[in-house]
């Protein structure tokens, strides 16, 4: 199997929408699926779906509707699904890259979604490689969600701003990260990562600032439930303040340092 025979089109018959609308039961759950119906209402009229095929199969989904706010229209990109079976072949940024050219194609310049921001796959796609970027923080967007990856944590979500025709945010080449942490982090005697203190006193501070995330959330909430909450917690208090206060998240750094944390940048922008 390549990534490589792996193709990307638009989606725009009700058969090819009711597909969609299948690998979506099947990767969250029938109760979850958007109707085809409605999914062929919203691409007549200004909304996109793509899907990834192997071998005529399709294997990945992204589905956008037009979005209206403060005099503002944009592209609001709803949903983005992979088949469990395929998950490690790039098809995620494929996806999202086709769908930065059907937007410039259509006119739109923003493209708008909101994703777990301890999820840091999705986290280092939506912002180092795409390079968008996020300043609004919703505390528990979705209210409480059944699924697997979701059942038992607030549903709080980064809303990320996609603007397709600029450049990315400079970033140099490697950051200095010593004293200029927004959230401490220990390990107990179990080797399990800890958020400790927080510091919203750096308001005034140039240059970027770094908030640290276990890099395997999913895990981590497995094996100990109660700790995850604390993340969400902690970094809830960090991100809103920041955020309150004029900084963006522009980036989110791994490091071999460290493979258990990676850190989300921030910057006045």
């Amino acid at each position: 199997m390549s990534e490589k025979n792996i193709v990307i089109r638009t989606l725009e018959t009700i058969d090819e929408l009711e597909e969609l609308r299948k690998l979506e039961s099947l990767i969250w759950s029938e109760y979850e699926s958007i109707p085809s119906s409605q999914t062929i209402t919203a691409i007549k009229n200004g909304g996109m779906a793509l899907g990834a095929f192997l071998d005529d199969e399709l294997i990945g989904f992204q589905y956008s509707f037009p979005g209206f706010k403060n005099n503002k229209i944009y592209l609001c990109s709803h949903t983005l699904g992979i088949h469990p079976e395929y998950r490690k072949l790039g098809i995620g940024e494929k996806l999202k890259l086709a769908q930065k050219e059907e937007s410039l194609k259509m006119g739109y310049d923003l493209v708008t979604w909101t994703y777990d921001p301890l999820e840091t796959v999705n986290g280092y796609l939506n912002l180092h490689k795409l390079g968008a970027r996020c300043s609004t923080y919703v505390e528990n967007c979705y209210g409480e969600m059944q699924d697997d990856l979701n059942q038992g944590m607030p549903s709080d979500r980064f809303t990320v701003e996609w603007w397709v025709m600029e450049d990315l945010v400079e970033r140099p080449s490697e950051y200095e990260i010593e004293g200029r942490l927004l959230l401490k982090v220990y390990r107990d005697s179990e080797e399990n990562l800890n958020p400790n203190e927080t510091d919203l006193e750096l308001d005034t501070a140039e240059g970027f600032l770094f908030v640290p995330v276990p890099s395997n959330f999913q895990t981590l909430k497995k094996r100990n439930p109660e700790l995850a909450i604390a993340w969400r917690l902690k970094t809830r208090e960090v991100f809103i303040h920041y955020f309150k206060n004029g900084w963006t998240a522009i980036d989110l750094l791994r490091t071999k340092s460290d493979p258990d944390l990676c850190y989300y940048v921030l910057k006045k922008l």
